[in-house]
Order: structure tokens, then sequence, then C-alpha cells
């Protein structure tokens, strides 16, 4: 990482910052009693770490369940490839759904509702596709429904309040959001091991079932904890009366769209190819980022300085989606290499296969502190790594847990699919993963928390199918292959940028 050398920006006066700044705000803002930061923070790190459990529990059984046999406890028994485009629609949806969460906080909801109501959608469709094996297919499509909606409005505005929390957008607030990380990752490391164990010895629908719980958990800590921890914290939205009524005709006629597919696919009416559907999804998230960023550049009325923030934001936005692309990898291609040609005994005790996805999570918990340490102890020193080269670290590490998982993979195919290798393998390459993300992802969060224009606050937070086959097993190394030679090509080229970026961003009220 390149360091650089930190200036007044970094450091603001805090008589400044809370100048015009109501005094009930500032009474939150400037709380430390929760390790130091306000105590809203461990409002929205429970809410989050709820959240997280809910989604990570049920992430790594999605696919298994749709391609496990009817006799088997299942409801669909699909061949593989459509089971992996199924997720890959439901993963490429979280995404999408972001920026319209964001627009609906924005501009009706506000930043608190939208975690309130989207927390809700994730309990329900949880819910609905634990009874799904009671109620049918219908029910389970939509309870994936539920979940990318409540996601939609739950993960940017959650995020977007944790940056409202610190004024000052210096190294405190990266710390902060490194804590909230923390959050995520509690949750995203008990979800498996509960959710799997209940897989294994009850079925899948009671693992689904304790992500619904889980959820719910979540909702009843934000609504207790919310309105004493965050005062007036993202109650408010920036809407106009004419934008909110757009929004809400945005939403009915979004909802009434979605019932009527379900209903025409339900009854046969229409056929849905999920692995034509997948392929447009690439498309369509290409299509609608490129649309957003001319937008905001020729329709959005912002001035110099936010323009070059934004440029900013649109050049860590491609190179995030590159690190992501692979890293959601785990739920699909390492996942199902886990299930068929990973060696899970331990001791005599066959590992679920749910619990490998763990071991991320649980290594984020134990670095996220030490990563918290070290960008405050550099920024102490006035040195500070910039955005960009945060995340080429980010790329590259990643690069590095996938180009470690090749060797493992050409012996299973030299043996024809018969040669179950040692868990060791994933389990380093996950670490290396996971050294990637925590340089990428919370200082991401954080820097897109700084460089938003304010009014697009919720927006800006928004941010592949499983190919491995025991019976297309010539697909995995160039799966792999290819893979580590785009995050290794990303990380280059993002290196390179850190310098210009610097530069550009030199005389702007915030720092990339």
């Amino acid at each position: 990482m390149t360091p650089q050398t930190g200036s007044v920006l970094d450091q603001p006066d805090a008589a400044a910052l809370t100048a015009d700044v109501p005094p009930e705000v500032v009474a939150v803002t400037s709380d430390r009693r929760f390790f130091g930061h306000p105590r809203g923070l461990s409002t929205l790190f429970f809410t989050e770490m709820w959240e997280r459990f809910s989604f990570y529990g049920i992430r790594p059984m999605l696919i298994a369940f749709m391609i496990v046999a009817l006799s088997d406890g299942g409801v669909f028994g699909f061949d593989r490839e459509t089971a992996g485009s199924i997720l890959g629609i439901y993963a490429a949806s979280v995404y999408l759904t972001s920026l319209p969460g964001g627009w609906i906080a924005d501009r009706w909801l506000g930043l608190r509702s939208a975690i309130w109501y989207g927390g809700l959608f994730i309990a329900l469709g949880h819910l609905s596709i634990a009874f799904s094996g009671i109620l049918g297919r219908p029910v389970f499509f939509l309870g994936l429904v539920f979940i990318v909606m409540g996601t939609g409005l739950l993960k940017p505005n959650i995020s977007a309040c944790v940056g409202d929390l610190y004024p000052d957008k210096g190294a405190r607030r990266d710390a902060g959001f490194s804590i909230f990380y923390m959050g995520i990752n509690l949750g995203a490391t008990a979800g498996p091991l509960v959710t799997g164990f209940l897989r294994g010895h009850a079925g899948y629908h009671y693992g689904f079932g304790a992500a619904g719980v889980g959820m719910l958990a979540g909702v009843v800590t934000y609504r207790l904890r919310a309105k004493g921890t965050l005062g007036p914290i993202g109650v408010k939205s920036s809407g106009s009366p004419a934008q909110k009524r757009t929004v809400k005709v945005f939403v009915a006629a979004f909802c009434i769209a979605v019932i009527a597919v379900i209903a025409l696919a339900s009854s046969g009416i229409i056929t849905i190819n999920a692995k034509a559907v997948a392929h447009s999804m690439v498309y369509l998230e290409v299509g609608a980022a490129a649309l957003y960023f001319v937008y905001l550049f020729l329709f959005a009325s912002l001035n110099t300085d936010e323009k070059k923030r934004v440029a900013v934001i649109m050049v860590l936005f491609v190179f995030a989606a590159i690190f992501w692309s692979g890293f959601e990898q785990a739920p699909s291609s390492l996942n199902l290499f886990a299930k068929d040609f990973t060696n899970r005994n331990l001791f005599g005790f066959e590992v679920p296969f749910e619990w490998l996805q763990v071991v991320n999570s649980f290594f984020v918990v134990a670095l996220a502190p030490v990563f918290a340490w070290v960008w405050t102890s550099l920024a102490a020193r006035n040195i500070t790594p910039s955005s960009p080269a945060k995340f080429s670290a980010g790329l590259f590490f990643a690069g590095l847990g996938f180009l470690i998982m090749i060797a493992p993979v050409r012996s299973v195919v030299a043996a024809g699919g018969a040669l179950k290798v040692s868990m060791l393998w994933l389990c380093v390459s996950y670490v290396l993963q996971t050294i990637g993300e925590l340089s990428l992802s919370p200082v991401g969060l954080s820097s897109m928390t700084k460089l938003a224009p304010e009014k697009f606050g919720g927006q800006m937070i928004a941010e592949r199918r499983g190919d491995v086959d025991p019976e297309k097993l010539e697909v995995m190394t160039p799966l792999f292959v290819r893979t580590t030679g785009s995050l290794f090509i990303a990380a280059v080229a993002c290196a390179l940028l850190v310098v210009p970026i610097r530069k550009m961003m030199r005389e702007s009220t915030a720092r990339a």
C-alpha cells in the first residue's frame, strides 16, 4: 500500500464541525461509550449482526437445497446449472436493489424507516423459504424476492447511518466501519454453524427457519434501541412532496409487476429460463450502474467538487465489482468444491460443508480489530494510505486466495473427480480472501460515505454463479485461472491510479 501524507483535511477542527449542528446530533456523534465510539454504532452493529446471521445462514444451503433430490427433502431437484443460475440471479438482484433502496430512503422513508421495513421483509423472506416445503415452489421464490427487497432497503441505509455517526470523516470513521464489520462477520460466523447443524440433523427447512428467527431478533433489537442511541440520525428524508409521490408510484408499480410475474410463472402461463436471465443480469448490472453515473454527472446539479468525488466513487465501484465477482464464488463454486471434492473428515466427524464458509467470517472477526488499530495508528503518524491503495491490496490478496486453489483443482481434475483434497486448501484460500476483504470492504464503505454528495448518501452506498460440477470437471481449472488473472490485473490497474486520484482530489473537501 502506498502511504499518503496527511493534511488538515484529515484532522478537521471539532468546533467548526459542530458550529451549525443541532445539540441532539452532537450528543449522539460525540458519544464514546461503545469502545470509544458512539452508542448508536452498537445498535447498528447488532442489527447488522443478526441480518448477516440470516443472510449467510441460508446462503450456502440455497444451491444445495435446489439440487437435492425430492426424495431427500428437496422441492426442486434442479440440475446444477439451473440452480447456479437462480443463485446468480438472486445474488445480482441483492446488489442491484441497493440503488433503489438508497433512493427510496433518501427521497421518501429516511434511512431509519428503510432499515426497519427492510428487516421485516428479510425476516418474512426467510420464513417463507422455511415453509416452502409445505406451501410449494412459488413460496420459495416469493421468499427470495422478499429477501432481495429487504436487503436492498436495509444494507445501503444502515451503512449510511454508520457514516452519519462520524461527521469528521476522519480515521475514526474508518475504525468505526471496521468495528461495524465485526458485527457483520459475527453474524456470518454464527449463521452457517447454526443452520448447517440444523440442516444436517433436522432438515433444510429448520435451517431456513432459524435464519428467519435470527432476523426477527435483529428487527426487535433495532426497534428497541434505535431511538435512544441514534437520536435524530437518519430520521428525515431529503425528498420534496413531488419526489415522494414519484417514489411511491415506482414502489407500487414494482410490487404489482413482481406479483404478476410470480403468478403467471406459477400458473404456467409464462416460462422463465433461469440460465438466460442469469446471463442477462450481467448486462443489466453494468447498464444500471452506467446510467446512474451518467445521471449524476449530467442531470443531478452537482458542483465541480462533487463531480470529482463521484468520479472517484465510479473508479472504486468498478474495482469493487471485480473483487466481489471473485469473492462471490464462495457460496457457489467454492461451496460446491467443498461439498463434492473436499475431505471433510475431522477425527471421525464429517464437517458440514456449510461450516467451511465460516472460515472467512471467523478471521474477519479476529482480524478486524487489528486492521482498525492499523488505520488509526498510521493516521496518528500522519500516514494515511489512500482508498485506491487499500483497494489494490484487497484485490491482490483475493487473487492469491484463488491462485492457491489452482493446484488442488488440477489434482481433482487429473483424478477424474475421484480424489478429495484436504480442507486446508480452502481454509488458506479463505484466509487470504479475508485479508483482501478487510483491506477493501470496510474502507470502501467508509470512503463512499465520505465522498458521496449529501443528497445521494443512501444511494451511493449501493455497491457468478457456480461452475463446479462433478460431471463437468473440465470447466473447473479455467474458472479458477480466469478469476485469479482478473483479480491480479485489477490490483495492478488500481495501484497505477493511486497517484492520479490523489492529485485530482487534492483540492477537494473530502479525501479518497
